[in-house]
């Protein structure tokens, strides 16, 4: 998404576990410079990336999938002040140096807009697909907008396998048949319908997945409420590469 505060990290990070969970090789690339939250969600701050040689070692995860993250390299308490081309050597180091090893998905955490980390990850980096994260009211939805046609761009075109509605309703656990639509119903979907494009999910807003990610677990349980949203977009994702 072109907007922030949409849960980007979040749902690239329990995407992350439940790939994993189905078998597959998965590795993260927090490429959010200045904001890097992947490590806290993981419960991995504080942690040191290692080096062999001239290469990175990514952290590995208690789920088994590999991170890299500018915050293995900070104190979670600094602030990153660089201008953009600092960012983007920062990341570039990130992607040319990185001991992956065998990978059956890299997911890449974006910031939010359409600057200089974007244009770097596309020309560092062969990109399969690009998955736009929004929640439902008008004015993220303007930015996803943005963003589905940086992708779209002749100079780019990368394909956008399709849209993620996040915090799509909320629902009281006290009264699991109401759902209350905070912030819009299906805007999502219905820009996906306008775009032609696949609406992989709709995920509540859903208290777990908020403490989960606080405490540095993301939601992996399957007999967590979340579990099952987070296990259709993984299906309908892996389908989408098919």
């Amino acid at each position: 998404s072109g907007k922030g505060g949409v849960g980007k990290p979040r749902v690239t990070g329990t995407l992350a576990v439940e790939l994993a969970r189905a078998g597959h090789k998965v590795g993260i690339l927090d490429a959010d410079i200045t904001g890097p939250s992947i490590p806290k969600m993981f419960g991995m701050s504080g942690r040191h990336a290692m080096g062999l040689g001239n290469l990175l070692l990514p952290e590995i995860s208690d789920h088994g999938v590999k991170v890299m993250s500018i915050g293995f390299f900070i104190p979670p308490g600094d602030a990153l002040m660089w201008r953009g081309p600092m960012a983007t050597n920062a990341l570039r180091q990130m992607i040319r140096q990185t001991l992956w090893g065998p990978l059956d998905f890299l997911l890449i955490d974006l910031p939010p807009g359409t600057g200089d980390v974007h244009l770097s990850i596309i020309s560092e980096m062969s990109i399969t697909g690009a998955i736009v994260v929004s929640t439902p009211q008008k004015v993220a939805l303007a930015d996803v907008v943005r963003g589905i046609a940086m992708f779209r761009n002749d100079k780019i075109d990368i394909p956008v396998l399709g849209l993620v509605e996040n915090m799509a309703w909320f629902t009281p656990a006290e009264l699991p048949e109401n759902r209350y639509y905070l912030f819009g119903k299906e805007g999502v979907k219905m820009l996906a319908e306008r775009q032609k494009l696949p609406l992989l999910a709709q995920i509540p807003l859903i208290q777990s997945v908020r403490e989960s990610g606080d405490a540095g677990r993301p939601v992996s349980a399957k007999t967590d409420t979340a579990s099952e949203y987070y296990d259709l977009l993984a299906n309908n994702i892996v389908r989408e590469l098919s």
